[in-house]
């Protein structure tokens, strides 16, 4: 294995933890509403959207360690953050406990949003970069999957605790994670443009592409600082809207497609769907292997056919499978095989299209020195209305079915190719540093 592939592939492991952390609450989700005695309202705030408000606030603040401590330091934070989590929300005594330690492993979350695919797209050649950083969404699906598999396995095997082992084992890859980060090194543009490291960071730039002059490299990321600089922009300027409005689109958009909502909620909404508790979990788990598989063939096609192909794909494929699950709600057409083959849909759009683009797409169109800023921007977009949707959802599936909720999803995704269509640029393929000219131009 490459180095460059080793280092991405271990810190791709927090976009794993992610996954694992913001899926594995939904086989906890009934049990600790009947443990603890929960209306819908509290149930929401206290237990299902805590972790999210926590990675709001890990977006919001990630930006300052990432720039200031390095990128491999936060790393490494993160991953005691997703480990303390895990052992405190599994021995928890009450819903305030819980909730507290699911507010840790939130923070992780967000920060991992911010820390990784800015580390991973520093390193990256242009030509692998969307490869490279989309490995953090594949680790992001991928542990989405094993928490459906994990709360499966565990539910059938313990019983009315079992929640406790399922939100509890997430300590064992977040150890791992943790171990492996002692063989990545820190990110060669962040040594040379916060320490001044060159020597350091050349080392590092030979061990990514031996091929390449890595005094050239340095020289146009030092020549791209030094006309970054000329022009002392805030970051909330004219300057930089093109990218800040890009980011907060993508980002937008990535929660209106409805994604937490079905993945926080899928055993319940398959419940509704006339399925058993147990083979809604097991559902639940297949759903998880159509997005990782799909997020393989983004990975794949990222870099080949870029960033607004896929785009355009996930968008058909999210209106047709909401349209279809809408309809059948509205129907009330719910028995047999429709609403998980539409879900798999779903999540196959989802994986092919803004879950293989978001990350990689934002961690191109900032300048280097704005980068973890416009990371954090895009990070804190997608988890607001993360937690907000899935404060509110306990609520809406008690006054709606599903007809209307998935309607409004559709229609959303129209409003997204809109997006893509006028206002989306390509990225492949090109530098970070010819990314910034372009987006981020000297007024």
């Amino acid at each position: 294995m490459s180095p460059i592939l080793k280092w991405s592939v271990f810190v791709a492991m927090a976009g794993f933890l992610f996954g694992f952390d913001t899926a594995v609450i939904s086989g906890a989700d009934r049990p600790v509403q009947e443990l603890w005695g929960l209306s819908d309202l509290q149930h929401g705030l206290f237990i299902m959207s805590m972790a999210l408000w926590g990675t709001v606030l890990g977006a919001i603040f990630g930006n300052w360690p990432t720039d200031r401590l390095g990128r491999r330091k936060t790393l490494f934070a993160i991953g005691v953050l997703y480990f303390v989590s895990a052992v405190g929300s599994a021995l928890a005594t009450d819903p305030f406990w819980f909730s507290f330690f699911r507010l840790i492993g939130g923070f992780g979350v967000g920060m991992s949003s911010v820390a990784a695919p800015a580390y991973i797209s520093e390193i990256a050649p242009a030509e692998r970069r969307g490869n490279l950083v989309a490995l953090y969404q594949f680790n992001v699906v991928f542990g989405i999957f094993m928490a459906y598999v994990s709360n499966a396995i565990l539910g059938s095997l313990l019983g009315a605790d079992a929640w406790r082992w399922m939100v509890g084992i997430e300590a064992v890859p977040a150890l791992v994670y943790t171990l492996a980060l002692f063989k990545v090194p820190e990110s060669p543009r962040w040594l040379i443009l916060n320490r001044h490291d060159t020597q350091g960071a050349a080392a590092i730039l030979r061990q990514v592409d031996a091929t390449r002059d890595v005094d050239v490299q340095i020289e146009e990321i030092q020549t791209a600082d030094r006309e970054d600089n000329k022009v002392h922009s805030r970051f909330f300027s004219h300057r930089y809207r093109l990218p800040i409005t890009l980011a907060f689109l993508i980002a937008f958009f990535n929660q209106f497609t409805g994604i937490n909502f079905v993945l926080y909620y899928a055993p319940r909404i398959l419940e509704s769907a006339q399925l058993g508790a147990s083979a809604s979990l097991l559902s639940t788990a297949g759903i998880g292997l159509v997005m990782v598989i799909f997020t393989m063939i983004g990975m794949a096609l990222i870099d080949r056919f870029g960033r607004r192909k896929l785009m355009y794909i996930g968008s058909v494929g999210y209106i047709i499978s909401l349209s279809i699950i809408s309809h059948a709600f509205f129907t009330d057409n719910l028995g047999g095989a429709l609403i998980p083959l539409q879900l798999c849909l779903f999540v196959a759009a989802h994986g092919i299209s803004q879950g293989t683009v978001i990350w990689v797409f934002i961690s191109e169109i900032f300048p280097n020195r704005e980068r973890a800023r416009g990371q954090s921007l895009g990070s804190f977009t997608h988890w607001f209305f993360a937690a907000a949707i899935t404060l509110v959802t306990p609520w809406v599936l008690g006054v709606f079915n599903g007809g209307p909720v998935f309607a409004f999803f559709a229609f959303m995704m129209v409003l997204q190719i809109a997006f893509v269509a006028f206002l989306m640029p390509e990225t492949k393929g090109v530098s970070l540093e010819k990314l910034q000219r372009k987006l981020s131009p000297q007024e």
